[in-house]
Order: structure tokens, then sequence, then C-alpha cells
């Protein structure tokens, strides 16, 4: 198995910490956050890596050359201003019949022989993880007076399900590309011809939107095992 790493986009969001260093080679607990998703991946057995690049590539390139001589590694320049779905396209021909991919600044726990199973299981041409929403606000639960009971400090709201950025695609799914936003057009184009099934992760998950993000991930960390790194046994379905 390949996996398609998107890891061309400019990080806007955690601006200005994004200037010189693309958000992909940001660092959490010491290394990019783009290794961490890497080996995410490599622990599970996959070292063939296809990574989408763009906003400085070649400092992309730069980091591939340090990665382990057993892992394959292709760097594409796919464009600063491309889609995500565009980027994609443009790195096909370099992938199998069915692959993973993923964004460069997603980490979580999710087992990706489950996933493949899922994927193989269904007649659709992709697959993606789903995961709860977590809030990014605090909750409160009142009774039908209006007396707050008690708060709730940002909840996993598990009535909501999100894009959480782990995908299995057949190379079937391009004849049936609609777009080239993989969030917007692509997903939805899939969705609407019955070709897309949602693979549900109810373990760890979270991404680096912001270099806040980075930080919080680095704590996590901690003195032991990244989470991410944790068996997701029992986590998914």
């Amino acid at each position: 198995m390949q996996a398609a790493i998107l890891c061309g986009g400019k990080g806007t969001r955690a601006w200005p910490y994004t200037a010189e260093v693309p958000k992909p080679l940001l660092q959490v607990a010491g290394k990019p956050v783009l290794l961490h998703v890497l080996e995410l991946y490599a622990a599970q057995g996959v070292h063939d890596f296809v990574l989408a690049a763009g906003f400085k590539h070649e400092l992309i390139s730069e980091f591939a050359r340090t990665l382990p001589d057993d892992w394959k590694v292709n760097v594409v320049d796919t464009g600063e201003e491309t889609n995500t779905g565009e980027r994609l396209v443009l790195v096909r021909e370099l992938l199998e019949d069915t692959f993973f991919a993923t964004y460069a600044d997603g980490l979580g726990n999710v087992d990706l022989v489950s996933l493949l199973e899922f994927h193989r299981d269904h007649a659709g041409a992709a697959s993606v993880t789903t995961v709860p929403l977590p809030s990014q606000y605090g909750t409160l639960l009142c009774d039908d007076d209006g007396r707050v009971e008690r708060f709730l400090e940002k909840p996993v709201l598990r009535d909501h399900w999100i894009n959480a950025g782990f995908f299995v695609l057949d190379q079937r799914a391009f004849q049936l590309w609609s777009g080239d936003d993989l969030e917007r057009t692509v997903l939805p184009g899939l969705s609407a011809v019955g070709e897309l099934f949602a693979y549900r992760h109810d373990g760890f998950w979270k991404s680096m939107d912001t270099y806040k993000d980075a930080l919080e991930l680095t704590a996590l960390c901690g003195d032991g095992t990244a989470p991410w790194l944790r068996s997701a046994a029992g986590a998914s379905s």
C-alpha cells in the first residue's frame, strides 16, 4: 500500500510561523508534524509515500532526503495555489489501484488495517474516516427552567461526525472526480453518486491547524508514547 500526503498548502492559519517554513514542517515534540504522520503509517507497515507538495516544496524535498533509506518517498511539486483535489489528480500516475491518502497535519491512532478492510468490504470507490466533532467551546447543561446544572469543558459531540482526513481511494474514483477541492466538491460529488463510505474512528484524533495546536500536540506527547501511535484496537467501526 501507498499513502499520498497532501502537504502543499500555505498554512495561513498558522501565520506567521509558516512565513518561512511550510506547515508540514512545523515542530511537534521536536520533529516536523509531517514526520509524525509518516511514522504513523510506517508503524502500521506503509513505507511508500507520495508527497504532494507546493508551498516551499524545496524544503519538503530536503526533508524527504532525511527519511529512512528503506522508505520509498516521491515528492511532487503540485503548485502553490493548487486545491487539495487537484493535488491528488496531479500525483495520480504515481499511485496504485488502491491507496491511502491524508493531510500532513492530522494525527490519529486510526487502525489502517481495519480501515482498508472496511474499504474492501463495500462497493464504493472511496472511504473517509470520520470522528466525533470536538467542540472548541464549553457547553452548559440546563434543566427545563433554565437552571444551569453543570458545565462541560469542550465536550466531544458524538451526534456529529466530521472528516478526519484518513482516506482510502481506488483509481476508479478519479473517473468520478468533481471539481478540484477535495472537501467542497470531490467528496460531496462521490457521495452524490453513492461511491463514498464513512469509517468511524472513536479513538484519538487531532488536527494541527494553528501554532497553538502544535503546542497542544507536543504537550500530549509528554514523556511517553504519542497518542497517535497507541493501539486503536476497538476504537473504530
